[in-house]
């Protein structure tokens, strides 16, 4: 599948283990090629899915200097979001705890913005993900956090980890895309260039 991709050196520009392994599971052959201190920031009158659309496209655009001809980078940024507010990658444990206890008993979203760029054309989309979280003990928060340390994770968890099997009561979306990569919609968009 996807053989209109073999003339492009494919290029996932994350050091996600997460998205590198839902890339694998396409079939599809990629080199991994990260760039330090990429500017994260974002205007601040921009909101949910646009955050993640304008950084994962601020993200590919850092590349376009290197691009070889044919080169095709794939970039993503995963956001999670309640009460209007975005939940980052947690700096301790205080900040971990905190947001595990704000998501606990409650619906948020994760988004996820990903941009595919060539030198011809450039896909910038995002998805979004409804997950409800059961009640977490306090003891569970510590638990998950001391073993399964979530500071590289937006709104400190990885649903695919312990967490994930005991606090998620409800998804409504792709489950992919919780996990950092919205693997359906990206192959929609492979199949385009």
């Amino acid at each position: 599948m996807l053989d209109n991709l073999n003339s492009y050196n494919i290029v996932l520009a994350s050091n996600s283990p997460r998205r590198k392994e839902l890339l694998e599971r396409l079939g599809i052959k990629f080199k991994i090629r990260t760039l330090l201190g990429v500017d994260e920031s974002f205007p601040k009158e921009l909101q949910g899915a646009e955050v993640a659309k304008y950084i994962s496209k601020k993200k590919a655009d850092a590349y376009k200097e290197t691009m070889g001809e044919n080169d095709l980078i794939i970039t993503a940024d995963t956001i999670v979001c309640i009460d209007n507010q975005i939940l980052g990658k947690p700096k301790n444990t205080a900040e971990a705890v905190s947001m595990l206890s704000r998501l606990s008993g409650r619906t948020h979203e994760v988004i996820t913005g990903v941009t595919v760029l060539s030198k011809s054309k450039c896909e910038n989309f995002a998805v979004t993900s409804q997950v409800k979280f059961a009640t977490l003990t306090e003891e569970e928060i510590n638990y998950y956090i001391n073993n399964f340390l979530p500071f590289d994770k937006a709104g400190a968890y990885g649903i695919q980890e312990w967490i994930g099997l005991i606090a998620v009561e409800e998804l409504h979306g792709s489950f992919f895309n919780v996990m950092g990569l919205p693997v359906q919609r990206l192959y929609t968009a492979l199949k385009s260039f």
